[in-house]
């Protein structure tokens, strides 16, 4: 096993990651920046080291600094956790460059997922279902695509081939306005990623959000743990996630599940992933694979009782997988309610001192957070201050547990989206279960 690791990240994911440390007996090194010191796993880590500014451009998205942290402190591995350099292929390359372990997938992996046309011819070859499109990067031929288009069918779709998180897409919906909007897409794509390839996918009007959690070892071994639903989102950000999704059979569940596995034997895919698809119509259409921890990995730990976080661990160890698929079983149902430090109504960020906080607990309740009180939230970084997880025998019983403990936790000083949070868990849509990824934001007139 890794004796000792850099956390390189902050806030719930670096105190999820030390937890899984201890519990393994691995030493941990807690990279932070200046606004950082008083972080709840920098206080716990074994050693620490301050790497920058409050800003993350210059502390957590330092590669220089995080490498040279592993080294002052004789670390043999460096976990990314999510956000930040996670995904990062040029990072994993220097971590491995540099003698260290990088706790993920392997460098040409990321590069492969990382660009979605690339992505989806690797998922085709895998028998994934893949959204109809261009299969491939647009050129200028200007007669060509409009014929594409009109085969597909519109409305379409322009995506960056180097996007993700909701940027570098464009929806159209006429034949009049696609070239105009290939051009501006192109535009924004160079600027915002360095890359201007875009390609064109069918435009799903009405599609949920459906993702299957995938490990798979150094010795060709992969298995999946079902899928997620995270089709409550705002602005392209997820709100609300529960697993299993409502709806989907078992022997879906089993099918689809086992081509993602299939997937990641194919491409020689390390540690834990995620594979993201838009469902509609009983249909799946892979739409790109994050190739890191997921926020949301705590529902799929509390319906199979796999933790994914030492998983990863003893992965990187070059450990082989000590799960089969026949040993994972779907118990119960998880939802997951992520808790922001921001105006409920506005959405504006509200940073500042919590001065008072009380956390809920009963049967089935998780809480992975790294805020106290006392703990001043900081203006740089995410909003997200905290997860909330229910888990329960049915989708019934997690939801009332769900609205319990929100009615429970107290968060004073700041403002949080839990009053958001409580209304989700009341509608009626959402509790029938199954609605589009567009709902929220329609029921927020957004």
């Amino acid at each position: 096993m890794i004796e000792k690791i850099v956390i390189a990240n902050r806030g719930e994911i670096a105190l999820r990651i030390l937890r899984a440390c201890r519990e393994l007996g691995i030493k941990t090194v807690a990279v932070h920046s200046e606004a950082d010191r008083e972080l709840k796993h920098v206080r716990l880590a074994d050693e620490t080291v301050c790497i920058g500014p409050a800003p993350s451009a210059g502390s957590y998205l330092q590669v220089h600094s995080i490498i040279s942290a592993a080294e002052v402190t004789d670390a043999m591995a460096i976990h990314p956790g999510y956000g930040f350099l996670s995904e990062n292929a040029d990072f994993a390359e220097r971590v491995e460059e540099s003698g260290f372990i990088f706790i993920g997938p392997k460098p040409e992996t990321i590069r492969l997922m990382g660009d979605k046309i690339t992505a989806i011819e690797a998922m085709k070859a895998a028998g994934v279902p893949c959204v109809p499109g261009s299969d491939g990067p647009l050129d200028n031929d200007e007669r060509k695509t409009l014929k594409m288009a009109a085969g597909i069918g519109y409305p379409v779709i322009i995506k960056a081939a180097g996007g993700g998180g909701g940027r570098g897409m464009r929806v159209v919906h006429t034949e009049a306005t696609l070239l105009n909007a290939i051009s501006l897409t192109k535009a924004e794509a160079g600027a915002a990623f360095g890359n201007d390839t875009v390609y064109m996918e069918k435009y799903l009007e009405n599609p949920r959000h459906v993702e299957f959690q995938v490990l798979a070892d150094t010795h060709g071994n992969a298995i999946h743990l079902g899928e997620r639903d995270c089709s409550m989102q705002r602005r392209h950000q997820k709100v609300v996630e529960e697993a299993p999704a409502p709806g989907i059979s078992e022997e879906l569940r089993n099918r689809l599940g086992e081509r993602c596995a299939e997937a990641c034997r194919r491409i020689g895919y390390r540690g834990a992933g995620t594979f993201e698809f838009l469902y509609e119509n009983g249909e799946f259409y892979f739409i790109e694979m994050n190739t890191r921890i997921q926020v949301e990995h705590p529902v799929t730990e509390m319906i199979t009782g796999v933790d994914i976080v030492k998983e990863q661990l003893r992965i990187a160890a070059g450990e082989a997988l000590a799960y089969r698929q026949s040993d994972i079983q779907i118990r119960g149902h998880a939802v997951e309610c992520r808790i922001n430090a921001e105006d409920p109504v506005t959405f504006m960020p509200s940073p500042g001192d919590i001065t008072h906080l009380h956390i809920p607990g009963g049967p089935g309740i998780r809480v992975d957070t790294h805020i106290y009180d006392g703990y001043r939230v900081p203006p740089h970084y995410d909003s997200m201050i905290g997860k909330l997880i229910a888990h329960g025998e049915n989708r019934a019983s997690a939801i009332a547990r769900m609205r319990t403990a929100l009615a429970e936790m107290v968060v004073d000083g700041i403002k949080t989206n839990i009053p958001l949070q409580q209304r989700i868990m009341v509608d009626e849509a959402f509790v029938k279960g199954g609605a589009n990824i567009h709902y929220l934001e329609k029921k927020l007139g957004i």
